[in-house]
């Protein structure tokens, strides 16, 4: 894993804004995983209220690392299917040249890596021979279910089409929807930096970020500022 500790550029997010995108409101109190205490400031009219002082810092934390990852080469694919996290995953993940999954997290795709490589190459060549008109021997019903197989890829594997190798790591928006994602990437030693609710358990992943995860100006905040850090670790990268 990299090196977070050596930071050369500051990723803080004011305290202000994430109080004003509502990243202080976690779930309601009986909903609660006790492995969020340290996160938690208050509860207030029976909902969890986070320490936006701590989620700032942890937020700091999980970007450096996200940051250092991509110095050094490394992709991190960002992952958030639920509705309200689609748009905002895609839009920020395209905008920082990162690979992404908003669709559905096929299983497999870090314990099985060689079967989700076999789709990519599928794909990829099926939308070559389309470019190079290699298709156009196929009569015309075959060529409609030709693109309708393109489409079906694309909507699963569209988001990785850059990947040539298993992801080095994860940004998930709500740990506890994408579950199923976390357990492979423990199981494949692959960390993890995401978003965590107060229902969530937060030592699951790796670099962990304890804030709202189901409101859109919310998750806006946070994986605007998780992206921006992947786009910055590729630019220097690069240089």
């Amino acid at each position: 894993m990299a090196d977070t500790q050596a930071k050369t550029v500051s990723f803080s997010v004011d305290v202000k804004d994430m109080l004003e995108a509502g990243c202080h409101f976690g779930h309601q109190a009986q909903r609660w995983s006790p492995k969020i205490k340290p996160y938690i400031y208050t509860e207030k009219n029976g909902v969890h209220i986070f320490d936006l002082f701590k989620t700032a810092a942890k937020l700091e934390e999980a970007c450096q690392a996200v940051y250092a990852l991509a110095k050094e080469g490394k992709n991190v694919v960002f992952v958030g299917t639920k509705r309200q996290a689609q748009d905002i995953v895609r839009e920020e993940a395209i905008a920082a040249g990162a690979p992404y999954i908003v669709v559905r997290w096929l299983g497999g795709t870090l314990t099985n890596w060689e079967q989700i490589k076999r789709s990519l190459d599928k794909m990829k060549k099926l939308k070559k021979d389309r470019e190079e008109g290699k298709l156009d021997i196929f009569t015309k019903k075959e060529r409609v279910l030709i693109d309708k197989d393109i489409a079906r890829l694309e909507r699963f594997f569209g988001g990785i089409e850059s990947l040539n190798a298993a992801p080095d790591a994860l940004f998930i928006v709500d740990i506890g929807k994408e579950d199923g994602v976390v357990k492979e990437a423990v199981m494949k030693d692959v960390p993890v930096v995401g978003i965590v609710d107060s229902n969530c358990d937060p030592t699951k992943v790796k670099y962990p970020i304890p804030a709202n995860d189901d409101a859109v100006r919310s998750i806006k905040l946070l994986v605007h500022a998780v992206a921006n850090a992947y786009k910055e670790g590729r630019m220097a990268c690069q240089k």
